[in-house]
């Protein structure tokens, strides 16, 4: 190359490194330019050194000059280097080195940063681990970079660890480059204003940046002040970052509150801030954090014109946020957008106008403090000698999280005597005891664990004593009780030494954690650097010149908004009224859908669902419907009733709005996850039509769908899209030549009713009516509730036969929160759940053994795991849960409803899960011990893993799981029958006394004295009814050696048969209560024998109350009977192999008493009054099949009420009864009208006339009904059987007036 060349070269390297030097963190430029090696020996300063060649100068890596590095005389944890770089500077690598050829290095060291070289700050990782690793031999070089660069002048490093068979030895490098910037000093006073150019054109984009460092805990950073009268304002309030919005009004408004970011900002370092506008978002960052915020409407068009700093030019039109609070501290590179304004007022742009005492440097006072970390700390010093004579004062500043802690203690002169000034419950408190009594005590001052900087005052003079919060009025005692210290007495703040030495010194409550400042004594501040180089007093465990106190709760690590709380050390979440429970709130308190509920064996009511689990959308309350096959969650609106059009003369539409007490996101949410839903929308018209005949031009339409939803035009049982309703789709309309019935405009009522059953367009949202002004138009609609059943989640499930099987996913992300939720069932003793890599990271559950579940993870700290073993073999084949979580505060397993096991996370460690490999279920490519059995219902953090879909594309594992009736048939309750099906079961009740979902529910009636059931069991052949004998075999599926009986009742009456079972040769059972108010059973299976009596000895069954028996025949003779909790009761009977043909069994009243005893006929001629339930003769249900599946074997004579017998009897509930009919309305309507709660004004003629119409009907009615009631049977569900709450139950359902109805809850009525 050329000299001239090299010229050129050299002077475009050298404008390219000066380009790159002065855009601070701005530019892309490499900055990692060693920083150490060219630094003078004065550069290096230490605690110690253990000679003038071990000093700090030759700290420098690969160098070999004096002992070969940096070695202290004591190799303790109070050691420490530091290098001063002589600017701000950025680092970005720190290199450490052992001592040239010794055992000295270091394992583990921390890392403090300064620009003054006082007030350090601990550098961090993830803002929780300040511990970086060190060296393993003396030569090799171990770099560090750190996460973010940090901007310093001095580095401190501090030794933790070290090699244990050397001492402390270090060679040190750092890398970085240059740093500059923009700098501005603000007194209090002082501000500055910028103003924007009036041809500045709008963009949807701005932003404000800025560094600031504040003196101060309150004070106002940025006013920007837009057209209208707008601004936003930026404020430092109590050491936190609030975005206020304001508006000039007269009352003098102080502004909403739009965010709030940050905590303890006043530490006096620097903390950078950005405010962004993104179109219709503010986004507000300070730090590592940043919040997003929606923009009011009132600044969707708003610009900028002035920006105020450091104060609020307010011109007496707005109310600052802080009044007389402007900001007192540093700020560093001001950008509005590109333009930094402090380099726009330091060359006096007219832009930009300074105000006050403004200086372009960042000078600030040096305050020294020292951070007490644990129970253990303590700071001692000399009682001052002027103290002697009775005049003491004392003065500091602390601040702390905890509720109590100890300040200062010192013994008196006097024996015995003692001075305690300390924190408890947060207020401040001074006790004077002796011998352990309490002489004085006084306290002041509340909420003083809030991490803000209080100030204390104790003073003493002559007979008068007070302590002082804050320079407010404190505690002030006139006492006699002189404070003198005694003349060897030491100060003690904090704490007491573990080892006395010889000091007196007690500590009654737990030592003081937090930092201390502006220690003074007798006015005179604390030298607290001498106390550090051990010139004066003693401590331990003392942090000295930095504060080391962290706010935990912010950010918060308590999710769904849960309530943060916090000590020195840890954090709470309060997770009270969330819906959520757990460490930080991430677990839901409620299941993902009624579905779940109704596993668990609740029965009907409102129900707490949460759809997402731990996902960001919260539980809604919804009525859940199990009392069918299929489990239906209901979500009511503000109308569900069948309502009239009103037609008005103002318009000519009639618009219905539909509100659902569920949040948008709610509501999608059930929709999406559930396999079916649908909505009942009706149209009641009598010439009204839906859409135009000549064009097809809608009339009418309504909006559905998620969001806002959209314009739909088709109706109920019609395809979307398609302009029809049910009848056009089944060619059924009442004209064919339109789709809709309400087309055909015909003058009389007709309708237009279906389910709307497209899930992309529901719920429906409102309903717009247009041919509703017509002369003669009349209308009525309904829209039902939203109706959803089929939770799509629950079953889904995959089958792994084979162990080298296994399904992938996506890396699972769950970084600070992590909740893994799922179902087996095997018949292996071990295998591999799930399992997710990272580079050193992983997470991980298997089934370790047939009895053991473990969850192992590890994110830096080191592998962790949490166990949870069962008594009972987990390899049943049966299904188990398993419910794992992990935060930053602890870990924990559940398996089924075992005690759940829980590990905490070590304090201050590493917190976040980096995950980068697929995430495995069943097992892995690298693991051959792979998972054999069924995986459902697999959940991460709320989502739930389509296992079927990807089970159905990958060899070896299937998707769908049989064998639900292995774990779930103990639902089926009452002899119910379990179902296998291809998603769940079902329960099969045809051999049950009671009926719903689980074969729970009591089928039982009222009876009353002419009420009777009879069942015929087996009719005898034609052929054979004159026989006088005839083959057993032709009864064979009726001829019985022994008898299985259970029902319940409810009677005042006695005597009162229950249940009478006859035969074809005069062979009976009856069951009864006799005279005296006791059970009797009565055999006669001989006719050449007498009657058999079996008498109970439990008494007062006719008290009115619910009873409960069971009967059992055996073939050994001997019969069996209990009365609810009774003891059983054993009788023995003459009746050896009898054969009992049954032929029919009657409840209530026999009407025929052919072969039964005069007494005993009369019995059972008087019939039964009361209540009976659940009746069962081995497996014949006759009530059940009277009430709800009547037919041919069955008859009811007199009438018979559905009820619940566990109610108290309804008083008279006969003549309760009403019937309605069409006679019963007001006037007389078109059958297809349909009933509505209208208000008709008609004149006082026609009213009259009707009224007597009605009253010659009315009558007739009853007479009519005085006939037929001889013959009638009714059949009514008086009460719906109360539902056992589970964990999600509110209230029940049945009181309310939106209470969706169940038809088999509905008054039926039977006329026989």
């Amino acid at each position: 190359m050329s000299p001239r060349s090299q010229i050129l070269a050299g002077i475009i390297a050298f404008v390219a490194s000066a380009l790159l030097g002065s855009g601070g963190t701005d530019g892309e430029a490499v900055c990692d330019s060693p920083l150490v090696s060219n630094l003078p020996p004065w550069s290096f300063r230490s605690s110690s050194q253990l000679s003038p060649s071990h000093g700090p100068g030759f700290a420098k890596v690969n160098r070999r000059e004096g002992a070969g590095g940096w070695t202290p005389l004591w190799s303790d944890k109070y050691q420490w280097l530091e290098v001063d770089l002589q600017r701000r500077t950025q680092i970005t690598v720190v290199a450490t080195q052992g001592r040239y050829g010794s055992s000295d290095w270091l394992t583990s060291y921390l890392l403090m940063f300064s620009d003054t070289g006082h007030n350090w700050r601990q550098h961090r990782q993830e803002d929780s681990l300040g511990a970086f690793p060190g060296n393993s031999n003396a030569d090799s070089v171990v770099q560090y970079k750190l996460d973010q660069p940090v901007i310093a002048r001095y580095l401190r490093l501090i030794p933790l660890d070290w090699n244990p068979t050397g001492r402390i030895g270090l060679r040190l490098e750092i890398y970085g480059c240059r740093y500059t910037s923009e700098v501005a000093r603000f007194d209090g006073t002082s501000s500055l204003v910028y103003r924007l150019s009036a041809r500045t054109s709008w963009t949807a984009r701005e932003s404000i940046s800025l560094k600031f460092k504040s003196l101060k805990n309150s004070g106002t950073l940025l006013h920007a002040k837009g057209q209208r009268d707008h601004s936003l304002n930026l404020a430092l309030e109590r050491g936190k970052l609030l975005l206020y919005h304001q508006q000039d009004v007269s009352s003098g408004s102080g502004g909403k509150l739009l965010v709030s970011l940050g905590s303890l900002l006043d530490d006096q370092h620097w903390h950078h801030v950005k405010l962004e506008r993104l179109g219709s978002h503010l986004n507000l960052t300070v730090d590592k954090n940043m919040q997003q915020v929606h923009v009011p409407a009132e600044l969707s068009h708003w610009r900028i014109h002035t920006l105020s700093v450091a104060a609020v030019q307010s011109h007496g039109l707005q109310t600052p946020i802080l009044p007389n609070r402007n900001f007192h501290g540093c700020l560093e590179n001001l950008l509005f957008n590109d333009l930094n304004l402090i380099k726009l007022a330091r060359q006096n742009s007219p832009q930009v106008t300074a105000l006050g005492n403004l200086t372009f440097s960042c000078s600030e006072p040096v305050f020294v403090a020292v951070t007490f970390t644990d129970s253990h700390s303590f700071l001692q010093l000399p009682v001052l000698t002027s103290w002697l004579s009775g005049v003491v004062s004392i003065a500091l500043q602390f601040r702390t999280w905890n509720k109590a802690g100890l300040l200062l203690t010192f013994d008196l002169q006097q024996q015995d005597g003692s001075v305690f000034l300390y924190v408890s419950e947060a207020r401040l408190r001074l006790q004077i005891s002796k011998g352990g009594n309490t002489l004085l005590e006084l306290s002041t001052g509340a909420g003083l664990n809030d991490g803000q900087w209080h100030s204390v005052e104790l003073n003493s003079m002559e007979n008068r004593l007070s302590i002082t919060v804050d320079r407010d009025e404190g505690a002030t005692a006139h006492t006699s009780i002189p404070l003198l210290p005694a003349a060897d007495s030491q100060l003690f703040f904090g704490g007491c030494p573990a080892q006395s030495g010889g000091l007196s010194c007690r500590n009654p409550i737990q030592g003081f954690q937090g930092c201390v400042r502006l220690l003074k004594l007798d006015g005179q501040t604390v030298d607290l650097i001498a106390v550090q180089e051990r010139r004066l007093g003693n401590y331990s465990d003392l942090k000295i010149d930095m504060c080391g106190i962290i706010d935990r709760c912010s950010p918060s690590h308590c999710e769904h908004g849960g309530r943060c709380s916090q000590s020195w050390t840890n954090f709470h979440c309060n997770c009270s009224n969330s819906g959520y429970r757990g460490a930080t709130c991430h677990s839901s308190k409620y299941e993902q859908s009624c579905e779940i509920y109704k596993h668990k064996g609740d029965t009907s009511g409102l129900f707490y669902i949460d759809v997402d689990g731990s996902g960001p959308i919260r539980p809604q309350l919804v009525y859940c419907n199990m009392t069918e096959d299929q489990t239906w969650i209901i979500i009511q609106h503000n109308n569900t009733e069948l309502t009239p059009v009103q037609a008005s003369a103002d318009t000519n539409q009639h618009f219905a709005s539909f509100l659902y007490p569920s949040e948008e996101k709610q509501l999608s949410a059930v929709i999406s996850q559930s396999e079916h839903c649908e909505q009942e929308l009706s149209y009641h018209c009598r010439k009204s039509r839906l859409s135009n005949s000549l064009d097809g031009t809608p009339f009418s339409w309504w909006v559905g769908g998620p969001a806002s939803g959209q314009i739909q035009n088709f109706w109920g049982g019609a395809l979307p899209g398609s302009r029809q309703c049910a009848c056009g789709l089944q060619n059924s309309c009442l004209d064919s030549s339109f789709y809709c019935n309400c087309d055909a405009d015909y003058d009389l009522w007709t309708e237009d009713s279906d389910l709307l059953s497209d899930k992309e367009s529901l719920p429906v949202r409102s309903l717009v009516l247009g041919d509703v002004h017509r002369s003669g138009s009349e209308a009525a609609y309904r829209v039902g509730a939203l109706r959803c059943h089929g939770d799509k989640n629950f079953w889904n499930a995959a089958f792994f036969d084979k162990e080298t099987s296994y399904l992938h996913f996506p890396t699972f992300h769950g970084e600070l929160n992590a909740d893994i939720s799922y179902l087996f069932k095997t018949t292996s003793s071990s295998g591999l759940f799930l399992e997710n890599l990272g580079i050193k990271d992983f997470i991980r559950i298997e089934l370790s053994s047939s009895t053991e579940v473990v969850f192992s993870f590890d994110v830096g700290n080191g592998p962790l795991e949490v166990k949870v073993r069962s008594n009972l073999p987990l390899n049943d084949n049966r299904w188990h849960s398993v419910r794992a979580e992990r935060n930053v505060k602890e870990a924990s397993l559940r398996v089924d409803d075992l005690p759940a096991a829980i590990r905490e996370a070590p304090a201050d460690g590493f917190i976040h899960l980096q995950l980068n490999s697929q995430l495995f279920i069943g097992g892995t490519a690298s693991r051959q011990k792979g998972f054999l059995g069924c995986i459902r219902s697999l959940q991460l953090n709320g989502v739930t893993l389509d296992l079927e879909e990807r089970a159905r594309i990958t060899p070896g594992v299937r998707p769908g799981c049989p064998g639900h009736c292995s774990s779930y048939a103990a639902l089926c309750q009452n002899q119910g029958r379990c179902v296998e099906r291809a998603s769940g079961f079902s329960c099969d009740c045809s051999h049950s006394a009671y009926t719903g979902a689980f074969c729970h529910e009591e089928v039982s009636g009222s009876f009353e004295p002419t009420t009777s059931i009879t069942y015929i069991v087996k009719e005898p052949y034609e052929a054979s009814k004159n026989s006088s004998s005839l083959h057993s075999s032709i009864y064979s599926d009726i001829t019985l050696r022994g008898e299985d009986v259970s029902l319940s009742f409810r009677t005042s009456q006695s005597p009162a048969p229950l249940l009478y079972v006859s035969s074809f040769y005069g062979q009976y059972l009856i069951l009864l209560i006799n005279k005296h108010d006791e059970l009797e059973v009565r055999y006669k299976l001989q006719s050449n024998r007498d009657e058999e009596v079996l008498s109970s000895r439990v008494m007062n069954l006719a008290d009115g109350r619910l009873h409960t028996v069971t009967i059992r025949r055996q073939a050994d003779d001997t019969v069996a009977m209990q009365i609810d909790q009774n003891a059983r009761e054993e009788f023995n009977v003459t009746v050896a192999d009898v054969e009992f043909n049954v032929k029919s069994i009657i409840l209530g009243r026999v009407p025929e008493s052919e072969g039964l005893s005069a007494d005993l006929a009369g019995l059972a001629s008087a019939g039964f009054t009361g209540c009976l339930s659940a009746v069962r003769f081995g497996s014949i249900c006759p009530l059940k099949a009277a009430l709800l599946r009547p037919d041919g074997r069955v008859s009811v004579a007199g009438a018979v009420v559905g009820s619940s017998c566990a109610a108290p009897a309804q008083a008279d509930s006969y003549a309760a009864e009403t019937t309605h009919s069409l006679s019963d309305r007001p006037h007389s309507v078109d059958p297809g009208q349909p009933l509505v709660n209208t208000i008709r004004s008609d004149s006082a003629l026609i009213g009259g006339v009707i009224a007597v119409i009605i009253f010659i009907v009315a009558c007739a009615a009853a007479i009519l009904a005085r006939f037929l009631c001889i013959r009638k049977e009714t059949y009514r569900n008086q009460e719906v059987k109360a539902a056992q709450p589970g964990d999600g139950r509110a209230f029940p359902f049945g009181g309310q007036p939106e209470s969706p109805s169940v038809q088999s809850e509905n008054q039926k009525e039977f006329f026989i």
